[in-house]
């Protein structure tokens, strides 16, 4: 891809519409889906973390290191994001749910010309597809991440309400079919 992106595979969720199951290792064809979005993301990034709160083990083969949330009680994916390890090297961040095993293959090459068309007060792109906007699939640079510990500590949960303080542009993929397609749109999972 030419560009240094790392990324993050958010999976640290209660699992509360899952039974209390950890929904990036269902099983999807024979395979956890977390490997799926995985396996998706590897051509596009340069690192791979995931954010986990349990199965770390688990995890860890899928990426090339795994993290906890700072904030106890599943917070949200928001928590999964603020307690990302400093990155100083890399300014850009690729972000996505562990549930949407068919990622497009250029997922971060569009997001990052998106966001590099934008004027430098861009602080991130999100994915939208006819009409519905993905705000957990987004390409971030990181000096937002500073206005999430705030947000956080004021009660704020909902990624959407987060985006709506930072300066930030949906980038269309019409033509992608069902690549934003997660867990309560798959077929029934194991």
């Amino acid at each position: 891809m030419g560009i240094q992106l790392s990324a993050l595979i958010l999976a640290g969720g209660a699992g509360r519409r899952t039974g209390g199951r950890d929904k990036g290792l269902l099983i999807l064809e024979d395979r956890p889906l977390v490997a799926w979005v995985s396996e998706r993301l590897r051509p596009q990034t340069c690192h791979l973390q995931i954010s986990c709160n349990r199965n770390l083990e688990a995890y860890a083969n899928y990426a090339d290191a795994v993290f906890s949330d700072r904030l106890q009680g599943y917070q949200g994916p928001l928590a999964g994001l603020e307690a990302l390890p400093p990155d100083h090297s890399r300014e850009l961040l690729l972000v996505v749910p562990c549930d949407t095993p068919h990622l497009p293959a250029d997922l971060g090459l569009r997001l990052y010309r998106a966001l590099i068309a934008q004027p430098d007060n861009c602080d991130l792109v999100y994915a939208t597809s006819n009409g519905r906007q993905h705000y957990l699939h987004t390409l971030l640079r990181r000096r937002c991440l500073a206005s999430l510990p705030k947000y956080l500590a004021r009660g704020g949960r909902s990624v959407r309400g987060w985006h709506a303080g930072l300066n930030c542009v949906g980038v269309e993929f019409a033509d992608a079919g069902n690549a934003f397609a997660n867990y309560n749109e798959l077929p029934d999972l194991s």
